[in-house]
């Protein structure tokens, strides 16, 4: 359907915009921080409303774009859900700040914390749910990518608690390259929802084009 494959397109070029952002707030940030040791919200609370904190916001609003596609793809209410909490969590890390690096954590910083944690959880969850109604290909993908962004959130759990935070900045930039990834499946899956300008039912979209033309055409003398 034309919707979808709009829907898809146009959170494709969210993705793509939050990802150059991403990368232009760590390279517009002081020398002295360490991508290594530091997570990109340390990056980010050095430049409060930034291109990073723009880049989540663009990330989250990508994601709302999928909503009604994936509705009609089949999605259940369940990853919907989490898809919604996957986007206000990262509202809500955009817009309230963690504490500066080296600084005791206060309510703000806790806050900010446990929403990453939301999402960081919610997309993957989601990612594996979607897998059966998007089918084909693209499940594969969502099902490894969804594994390996859990195993990721676990390592940087053991690293910002008994690992004295080793290397948790790059495991967090690791884990959101393979989030970030999962959703761009997601939106290419979408995007792609179409074969010679015929809307495309689910399960066809690896068949034939000779096949797909035999059942989507009338019979003659119907």
């Amino acid at each position: 359907m034309p919707g979808t494959r709009n829907s898809g397109l146009l959170a494709l070029g969210g993705i793509a915009l939050a990802a150059v952002l991403a990368v232009l707030g760590h390279l517009e940030v002081s020398d002295d921080l360490n991508p290594w040791s530091l997570t990109v919200s340390d990056f980010a609370v050095s430049d409060r409303g930034g291109v990073i904190d723009t880049a989540m916001a663009v990330l989250a609003a990508a994601t709302v774009v999928l909503l009604p596609a994936l509705r009609r793809a089949g999605a259940g209410r369940l990853a919907g859900t989490l898809l919604v909490a996957w986007s206000a969590g990262l509202l809500a890390a955009a817009v309230v700040p963690t504490n500066e690096p080296g600084l005791p954590m206060d309510t703000a910083a806790y806050l900010h914390r446990y929403a990453s944690v939301v999402a960081f959880l919610a997309l993957p969850v989601a990612g594996w749910l979607l897998a059966r109604p998007l089918g084909g290909r693209a499940a594969g993908w969502l099902r490894g990518l969804a594994l390996t962004s859990l195993l990721l959130a676990a390592v940087m759990v053991w690293s910002a608690y008994p690992g004295d935070r080793l290397l948790i900045g790059l495991a967090e930039r690791v884990l959101i390259l393979a989030e970030v990834a999962l959703l761009a499946v997601v939106a290419a899956t979408l995007a792609g929802r179409r074969v010679g300008g015929v809307a495309v039912p689910r399960g066809w979209e690896h068949r034939p084009l000779a096949e797909v033309a035999r059942e989507v055409t009338p019979a003659r003398g119907a």
